[in-house]
């Protein structure tokens, strides 16, 4: 999937992405990055992890002007962002349960730092799924909720990245090594197309935005 990119062209109820990690354990850390391209102008579920049990375990949900809703084991925290005018947004997102720290990155900047969940874990038995949210295990998706757009370069680490790993990420050097899209293990459900990746698209960050990367 290196030079590809996944398609949800309409919205649905059905249409989403399964993807399988290369290894089943429990997380107490970890690390998500994707890049996404999309028009709407409403909240969608772009890349949503549950457990039995646990729909929310790790929810990434943007919504209207520039917030993302990011949920943990069922609590929810908001981040407003600034406005970015490129079409494709690289997100990351890191929590670490010693700390209950979470992160998040747009673009390669990060945005204030919460607290959320601290000392828990999330069960080995995950359900992972992009284009949707999972309000139960495995389904019951919502067509106002769903994403429509590309989504490409999924990558999920059992542990916190680093700065420096993140900008690695953003120039395609870093892969991660629970779901690795240069060797990705997936399933399509409903009217998903695979696509190659757009030539116009930019994976290198503008000179400013790298100087405000490397500033913090």
């Amino acid at each position: 999937m290196s030079d590809k990119v996944f398609l949800f062209p309409t919205p649905s109820n059905s249409a989403h992405v399964i993807l399988k990690p290369e290894m089943r354990k429990s997380l107490q850390k970890f690390s998500v990055c994707l890049r996404s391209n999309t028009e709407l102008t409403r909240g969608y579920g772009l890349f949503s992890l549950a457990v039995s049990g646990g729909d929310n375990s790790f929810l990434i949900f943007p919504q209207p002007s520039n917030v993302y809703s990011m949920t943990v084991l069922q609590e929810e925290i908001l981040l407003k962002t600034d406005h970015v005018s490129l079409a494709w947004k690289h997100i990351c997102a890191t929590w670490d349960s010693t700390t209950g720290e979470f992160q998040l990155w747009v673009n390669g900047k990060l945005y204030p730092k919460r607290v959320l969940k601290k000392g828990f874990t999330i069960q080995a038995q995950t359900s992972i799924v992009l284009g949707q949210d999972q309000d139960s295990f495995g389904g019951a998706f919502d067509i106002n909720q769903s994403f429509v757009g590309e989504i490409s370069d999924v990558h999920m680490w059992d542990y916190v990245l680093t700065p420096e790993e993140i900008e690695g990420v953003m120039s395609g050097h870093v892969k991660g090594n629970h779901i690795n899209w240069n060797s990705l293990n997936y399933e399509i459900k409903g009217n998903v197309l695979i696509r190659p990746k757009p030539q116009c698209m930019s994976w290198m960050l503008s000179s400013s935005t790298h100087e405000e990367f490397l500033l913090g």
